[in-house]
Order: C-alpha cells, then structure tokens, then sequence
C-alpha cells in the first residue's frame, strides 16, 4: 500500500489556475499532488503560551480554561442533552477547544453556542460537532477508519474527529482558515491528521476510499465526488438545503442497493462554496 502523506498538505497551486471558474460538484478529474511540512516539536498542552512563545494568557489561566474540569462539565451538558456514544464525549472531552478561538472569546468557549473564527466563518457549537460525529460513528465499537472533512474551518473538529477515527483527511477552500488551522493544530502534533488546502466539493480521491465523510457546510445538493469517494458500507454526515430553503443534517449511507438518505434536525451552516480563495 502506497504510504499516505503527511501533515499538513497543500492543493493550491493545481486549484489556484483553476479558480476563476469554479468546478462542476461532480467533477473529480483533478488530483494534484500533495507537498508536506514536517511536524513542529510538541510541547506540553497544557500551556497554550509556552508553545507559542508569547505572553502567557492571562484570560486562560485566570478562569482556569486549562483545566480538564471545564471541558467535563461541557461533557456532562452533552450527555444531558441526549448524546450518548462514549467515545465521542471522550474525544470532546479530550480538545481544548478555548485552543481555537480568539482570546477575547475564550471565555465562552465551552458554552453551546457557535463562535466567528474569521472570514465570515464560524466554529460549530459542541452540541452540534458532537452530534455529526455521532452520528458519523453509527455505533461502532472501536474507532473508524479514513475519514474525510469537508472544511477544517479553525481544525477544532479535525481535532476531535483525531480521537475517533484512525486518519483524518481535511480540506479547507479558503486560505487563511487553512493557515489558522495549521497553526492551531501544529502544536498538537498529531500524526493522523492530514491538513489540505483545496476545493471540498471535489473530496480528495487520493484518500479514499472513506469509511466516513463530514461536511461543515450546506449545500443545495451532494457533490457526487464525495458518494464516490464512500466506501461500501461508509456513511456520510452533511447539512443539505430543504425543499423549503432551510438547512437540516442528511445522513447517507451506501449500501450494495444503493444510498439510503435520511434527513434529520433542522441546523444552520455556513454556504457550501465551490472553489478556492
């Protein structure tokens, strides 16, 4: 088996010639090639400060944001609200999210609520992220396989999803985001995450076959890249436009009959673009 690439990846310049005219959802003819960087040395987690080399955050350590005391109680809200995989409460347990937000807002960041991350984007509220990943996992009892994530955003989820699934393959369309996400999860420095930069509705065919596809978008219909790229028996986590112009997750599985879709709870994403930028 050829050896999978490292992290992060960039596919800019194969998309960059392209983006004047954004690509068909169903085209899957490009496959650049990938460039790695190598890892940054890890140093304890613990202490977002020391690994940036910057003053210390007095926000963080004065409310104590460090500790795993806050993100149990945020674990403890979830699983009151309903969410039960064990496996996902501990891998939310496990991310710092007030790692992957502005400092301003650090103080809010194990609310349940959504955050801005920068160009317009947001970082999804945990009852939400824990939710898709759930769903995502279907009850399985170890961890998944090759998963694809379709917009790495700040890499809070690719984080999470880091802890649930043996590889994680994420692609983000907009430049700074990408770079944001490289720096927030460098420190981290975890060996199944791989970073891209390129255009998610063409998935990444290099990575699949996926045992598992999560989108932090919604789109008015499914790339047929990313039900390409599924593996039989896989599933796909997505929030799709209604018949009604609202948002509301779709899970799809395929199966040797065909993709079964169900539509479920009522969300709100940011568009699904095509493209890079």
């Amino acid at each position: 088996m050829a050896q999978r690439p490292g992290f992060p990846i960039q596919l800019g310049n194969a998309q960059a010639k392209k983006s004047s005219s954004p690509p068909k959802p169903g085209s899957t003819s490009r496959s650049p090639m990938p460039s790695t960087t190598p890892h940054a040395k890890r140093t304890p987690p613990g202490n977002a400060a020391m690994r940036t080399g910057e003053a210390p955050n007095k926000v963080s350590q004065g409310l104590g944001l460090d500790s795993s005391a806050v993100r149990q109680r945020m674990v403890q809200k979830l699983a009151a609200q309903g969410l039960q995989d064990p496996h996902v409460l501990q891998a939310m347990g496990a991310v710092e999210r007030h790692l992957f937000v502005e400092t301003a807002l650090a103080t809010q960041a194990y609310e349940d609520t959504s955050l801005p991350i920068g160009l317009g984007q947001t970082i999804s509220k945990p009852n939400v992220v824990a939710r898709m990943i759930e769903l995502l996992r279907n009850g399985a009892e170890g961890k998944l396989g090759r998963v694809l994530e379709i917009g790495t955003g700040c890499g809070y989820q690719a984080a999470v999803l880091s802890h649930i699934a043996t590889e994680v393959y994420s692609i983000e369309r907009l430049k700074g985001l990408h770079e944001k996400a490289r720096q927030n999860l460098r420190h981290f420095r975890l060996p199944n995450v791989h970073l891209l930069f390129g255009d998610g509705m063409l998935g990444y065919p290099k990575g699949a076959p996926y045992a598992a596809i999560i989108c932090a978008a919604g789109g008015e219909q499914l790339p047929q890249a990313w039900l390409d790229q599924l593996a039989m028996g896989a599933r796909l986590v997505a929030p799709m436009v209604t018949q009604g112009g609202q948002q509301a997750l779709m899970v799809v599985d395929k199966t040797p009959e065909g993709f079964k879709k169900t539509l479920l709870e009522a969300v709100h994403f940011v568009p699904l673009k095509s493209g890079i930028s």
